[in-house]
């Protein structure tokens, strides 16, 4: 087994022979093609970070009753999402290296089965943090453009409806994904569920940032100070950009690697850069601990709950 068990799944394509990778790799000529060796350590360090980083988090809402809304819930979600891709690198960096020093004897069936379970995990993790990404974009844009209607419209009911409908489709979406990981077809619908959530969560931004700058524009003409609630919105909106920009940046060269599989297996330029695979695995563990520290350095609300939580202020 190799770091991060589902995403090794799609190392390479399937409809290329071993023959035809290694005349590509061969083709494309130059050191940069060689691909990057990185120790299991960094995978564990990161894994650890994040573990603990979206712990804190979770804490940090289920504690504050100033944070029970569902923005917040959302925003435990992703947490959680994040969680699964930490747990994941863990248990199977730990389940690696207490079989490869003889530590661990278990069935080939056995070791097939838990590397299933994991392959689920991430998957799992993959699909439902888009999700929750774009319910969170949609969120905050109804509490933008439908301030005085938000609580009616997003009552706590529907919020868990949405998480609970989340958690379901990311499930069942990552069992078919284990299952049929070979088939182009189900490559591309997980590109196409990437790709739409990016672009609703573009459009939505860009109509958040809009109104903004239009309300900013009207109350510098009238030389007013703005409102407590225009300022928080164009501030979350702010902060779930970051958001947005931080998981392409991290999960947009994984995503890439999937269309490339798709379109060009054996080309040797995209060959080149399925040697790279580790680095893509890098970048989505960087995900997962980078986001709970925009949390915190945004929102004073949870940056003040999270010191307690250090701090054990119960």
């Amino acid at each position: 087994m190799s770091t991060l068990a589902p995403l090794r799944l799609l190392r390479e394509p399937s409809n290329a022979s071993e023959g035809n990778q290694s005349n590509a790799t061969l083709g494309a000529t130059g050191g940069w093609c060689q691909g990057l060796d990185i120790p299991h350590e960094l995978f564990l360090a990161l894994g650890l970070v994040s573990l603990v980083e979206n712990l804190l988090v979770v804490a940090a809402v289920l504690k504050n009753r100033n944070l029970h809304s569902p923005t917040y819930y959302f925003i435990c979600c992703l947490a959680v999402s994040d969680m699964l891709v930490s747990i994941s690198n863990l248990a199977e960096m730990l389940f690696m290296l207490l079989l490869e020093h003889g530590l661990l004897v278990m069935r080939p069936s056995i070791v097939r089965h838990m590397d299933s379970v994991i392959d689920m995990l991430i998957c799992s993790s993959v699909v439902s943090s888009l999700s929750f990404l774009g319910v969170i974009a949609v969120d905050r844009y109804i509490t933008i453009f439908y301030a005085l209607r938000y609580h009616s419209i997003m009552t706590l009911q529907r919020a868990v409806v949405t998480m609970a409908s989340v958690w379901l489709a990311s499930t069942v979406s990552s069992t078919v994904l284990i299952t049929y990981y070979r088939s182009n077809t189900i490559l591309l619908c997980l590109i196409v569920f990437f790709l739409f959530m990016l672009v609703l969560m573009l459009v939505l931004y860009i109509h958040m940032f809009a109104l903004a700058r239009h309300h900013l524009h009207s109350i510098s003409s009238q030389h007013k100070p703005p409102t407590a609630h225009r300022g928080g919105s164009l501030k979350g909106a702010v902060t779930l950009t970051i958001l947005l920009g931080v998981f392409f940046i991290c999960w947009g060269p994984f995503f890439f690697h999937l269309i490339l599989i798709v379109t060009c297996p054996t080309n040797p330029f995209c060959t080149c850069f399925f040697s790279y695979f580790n680095l893509f695995l890098i970048l989505i563990i960087c995900n997962s601990v980078i986001d709970p520290l925009i949390y915190a350095f945004r929102s004073q609300e949870l940056r003040r709950t999270l010191r307690e939580v250090v701090t054990c202020s119960w």
